[in-house]
Parts: C-alpha cells; structure tokens; sequence
C-alpha cells in the first residue's frame, strides 16, 4: 500500500499543488481545511507523515504540533511544517515542538516532494543491529523505533531518535553538526544553523538524567561519552 500523507491548510490551491505533485509520486493524499476535520479522520486512520499549515483558522499549526506529539498513538508521526513565514524563531519553534523539518511559502514542488521522501527514508531505515545499550540506563530498540531509560519507554520525534541512533552507531567519535545533518538529510537536507542544537536539547530533556551521556565538544559538535 502506498504512504498515506495528510496535508493541511486553508488555501485551497495549495492543497490542490501539493496533492498534484504528491500523487504523480506515489503517496496516497488526505488533504483538510479545517483542525477539527483532521482530528476526526485521525481517529479512523493514522498517516504515514503529515504536512502541517502553521497559519491556520481558531488552531494554528503549533498548537496541532504540540497536541499530536503529547498523544502517544501519534507522536511517532512525522510532520514537516509548511508556512508563509520566513522568521528563524518560528522554525526553530516548530523544531523545538518535535517538527522533523519545514518548508517555507512560496516553494518547490519538487523540493516538497524530495523533503517528503527524505523524512520518510529516516523513518524506516533498516539495520542489522536490533538493539543498542547506552550506558546503563538507555535502550534503543531499532527494531520498533523505541527508547528505554531505566526500563521505562520514553516519547522521542524521529529525528531525536535518529540523533540518538547516529551518535552511538560510534560512541565516542565526535559528530560535527554538518555531519549530523547529513545523516538525517542527506543532500535533501534543510539549512539551518540551529537545527542540530535544538534537537540535541530536546533529546537531552527527553532522556532526563541519562542525557548527560550526549556531550557537547564546544565548537565542533557532540558526541556520546559513557
């Protein structure tokens, strides 16, 4: 079956070139003007990824961001932000609220659809290695994209989890920041200097005390340090 993402904003055109180009991709579209209709659809079926409108009528795409990352049935989603706003700090906010990347109005077709893909691939990623032990406290199951601190299962966005994953595949090497983008990227990677930092932070306050195995080398990146 083809990957189901949903689309939502209240520009009619924009969900008409988005779907467009999607489709003629492969994906199967569920477009929405309206929160209150995507919640109720939610209920029915649970979308491979979600591109999320920040500008929306009664609740905005931050507030949608916030609710869908606290639920655990649909925090595992991946959602790309798309927005008419060019400010750092509302990206970095759509980051910080578990956004896996954006896209600002106007944009590429091809570029949406490339961002998409790029998500997706993150997502399910295979590897040989089931598990990964990091310190005594932290368990990553790559299999069913889990993370154990001290036994109990913690919330993390894709992205936090591939951070995770990318820093222990070699514990103790230091991961520059460029680096680190590539491995979730790639050449479909977003430019933003702050992208890693944010992550890192929110990877850190999900982790708890056991975050303090992710260290920062100043100036250059970070790095696990058991």
């Amino acid at each position: 079956m083809n990957k189901l993402v949903t689309v939502i904003d209240d520009e009619e055109d924009i969900l008409e070139l988005v779907s467009l180009h999607l489709g003629k991709s492969g994906f199967r579209v569920k477009e929405f003007q309206e929160v209150k209709d995507f919640y109720k659809f939610l209920q029915k079926e649970i979308p491979d990824l979600i591109i999320l409108d920040l500008m929306l009528p009664g609740e905005d795409g931050f507030e949608v961001c916030k609710y869908l990352k606290k639920e655990d049935r649909f925090s595992s989603i991946p959602i790309i932000m798309l927005t008419a706003k060019a400010e750092e700090s509302d990206r970095v906010l759509g980051l910080e609220l578990g956004a896996d990347d954006y896209i600002t109005k106007p944009f590429s077709p091809k570029e949406l659809v490339a961002r998409v893909k790029a998500v997706l691939r993150r997502k399910t990623t295979q590897t040989e290695v089931k598990k990964i032990n990091i310190g005594k406290n932290i368990v990553m199951d790559l299999e069913k994209f889990e993370v154990f601190v001290e036994g109990k299962k913690i919330e993390l966005t894709s992205t936090e989890f591939r951070i995770l994953q990318c820093l222990s595949s070699k514990k103790g090497k230091v991961y520059t920041r460029d680096q680190m983008l590539d491995y979730l990227w790639g050449q479909d990677k977003a430019v933003l200097d702050r992208t890693i930092d944010v992550h890192i932070k929110n990877l850190r306050e999900g982790l708890g005390k056991a975050g303090k195995v992710i260290k920062n080398i100043r100036g250059i990146g970070y790095k696990i340090e058991e």
